[in-house]
């Protein structure tokens, strides 16, 4: 029998649990425990820790891992009622490392995956608002750009702060619609002139090349540091979870946060969280 790599979750049903941990990563494992209890988790997959492992001995996805992953995908859509790479109802995912150990921030995460130039068509018609389309288009190569194609993050932020000045607005979320859609053709110039390729505009492609991406942070350079640290080994891998987009800058009525249930700064067992009106998940734990 061939070995499963990905697990699925949503829909109130998960073919992992909490007591899957060292395959699933602690939040693949979280995420299908939720799932199991009821709570409203956006449906997705988890990508194994054994997987991660076999791409490295290999330098390469293990044999039918990716089309696993694909009838899972497939599964998301069904229940999400919308469609990877479709311009006119598209799905979108983010792609999420997830060690067995808390490692914050070590290794890598790309949002808003499944944009181009045709899908965001689409989100802007569903959301009937095209300054959200846009906004989460530019989040999106610029975190592709610099996570999964190796362009350092500094020229998208260049590029970012110039078209603030220009528009004399000192807030993300200030930015005119047409300002955000000319800094994605921006960003993708940056992309062409240091990753000399073009942004691929294929959904698929851009999927592949994010998990594997998120694979190879398992042995970047914070995260090596942050395990020999804390006695981490490397043999351990991380898995992978691939999971519907839910959109925190869809507005001022939505949000991204992060809630602990101590207070990591002094130990107390109180709940301590930081959150933002109308913004996405990496401006809160990237502190930008």
């Amino acid at each position: 029998m061939a070995k499963k790599y990905v697990y699925s979750f949503g829909g109130k049903k998960a073919e992992g649990s909490a007591q899957m941990r060292n395959l699933l990563g602690g939040k693949g494992a979280g995420l299908a425990e939720m799932t199991r209890l009821g709570i409203p988790v956006p449906p997705g997959f988890t990508i194994t820790t054994e997987a991660c492992l076999e791409y490295f001995k290999n330098k390469q996805f293990p044999k039918g891992m990716f089309n696993e992953a694909v009838a899972a995908l497939t599964r998301v859509e069904k229940i999400k009622k919308e469609k990877f790479g479709d311009p006119a109802n598209p799905l979108l995912v983010s792609v999420r490392s997830g060690s067995r150990a808390s490692m914050p921030g070590m290794m890598d995460t790309v949002l808003n995956l499944g944009l181009n130039d045709q899908t965001v068509l689409g989100m802007i018609k569903k959301s009937n608002n095209e300054q959200f389309g846009y906004d989460a288009y530019r989040r999106f190569v610029a975190m592709f750009g610099t996570i999964v194609m190796g362009v350092k993050r500094e020229h998208f932020d260049e590029a970012f702060t110039a078209a603030l000045h220009t528009h004399r607005v000192s807030l993300d979320a200030m930015l005119p619609a047409n300002a955000l859609k000319e800094l994605v053709a921006t960003f993708k110039k940056i992309v062409m002139k240091e990753a000399k390729r073009p942004f691929p505009d294929n959904p698929m492609e851009q999927l592949q090349m994010a998990i594997a991406a998120v694979f190879d942070s398992w042995f970047g350079a914070r995260a090596v540091t942050y395990r020999r640290l804390n006695n981490i080994p490397d043999t351990w891998g991380t898995s992978v979870s691939v999971v519907a987009m839910i959109f925190g800058n869809r507005g001022d009525d939505s949000g991204t946060g992060v809630l602990f249930t101590r207070n990591p700064n002094t130990g107390e067992r109180r709940f301590f969280g930081e959150f933002l009106f109308n913004a996405q998940g990496e401006d809160v734990v990237a502190g930008i």
